[in-house]
């Protein structure tokens, strides 16, 4: 078996959302907003979006927190996840953002179940403290910050939680101690805190797919 090549791992991926995902009217039509939007093309793969959607059903979540919304992509797919009655709040630092978002999830018929916070994350997290906890937590902002979002989605969440990180494996880079850029240095830093922290049991995966070689790390509240 030879090395896989991008051409390879992207074809297979295709392969994979063709067979197992199919075509969406709604999700795309979120993408294509997303893009004419000018927001940068950064939101989990099909596969990936369906992935998240099984955990949470996995999970029997009712309750869920998603840190970075950008267009809404993952929202729809976690807000079709949850059972009528259920919730997803979304932290989006971008008003502009926000409101194609808003737009998007609105169309694809889960607006009610979504409450999309505007602001940045480190200032809206501690306004949910209080409120019922979540079951699933997914982390996809800036990386920089991935110990802070981790902290608050161990205080916000419960015993068996579920924690998901995306874009951990950025290309490998994040195995090169050399490389201490603030993108790599923060999801290195986020990695080794679900290691050390007892808040939490965790592992990671390296992904090969539409948005090319990265990692996904998966985490419960213990």
């Amino acid at each position: 078996m030879t090395d896989p090549t991008p051409a390879d791992w992207q074809r297979l991926d295709r392969w994979f959302a063709d067979t197992l995902v199919g075509h969406d009217d709604a999700l795309e039509q979120a993408v294509h907003d997303q893009a004419a939007a000018g927001m940068p093309a950064i939101e989990v793969a099909p596969v990936n979006g369906k992935f998240l959607h099984l955990l949470a059903r996995i999970a029997g979540a009712r309750r869920v927190l998603e840190i970075g919304t950008l267009g809404g992509y993952s929202t729809i797919w976690l807000a079709r996840a949850v059972p009528e009655g259920g919730r997803v709040v979304t932290i989006e630092a971008e008003p502009a953002n926000a409101a194609v978002a808003r737009a998007s999830i609105d169309r694809a018929g889960v607006g009610e179940k979504v409450d999309i916070r505007v602001g940045r994350a480190e200032h809206v997290l501690p306004t949910l403290e209080g409120e019922a906890p979540f079951d699933l937590v997914f982390i996809d902002a800036d990386k920089e910050s991935n110990t802070l979002y981790l902290d608050w989605a161990a205080r916000l969440g419960r015993p068996g939680t579920v924690v998901v990180v995306d874009n951990v494996g950025r290309a490998g880079c994040v195995a090169d101690e050399s490389d201490e850029s603030p993108q790599i240095d923060g999801t290195r830093r986020g990695l080794r805190m679900l290691a050390s922290d007892p808040r939490f049991d965790a592992t990671a995966l390296q992904t090969l797919d539409a948005k090319g070689w990265d990692g996904v790390a998966l985490a419960m509240v213990v």
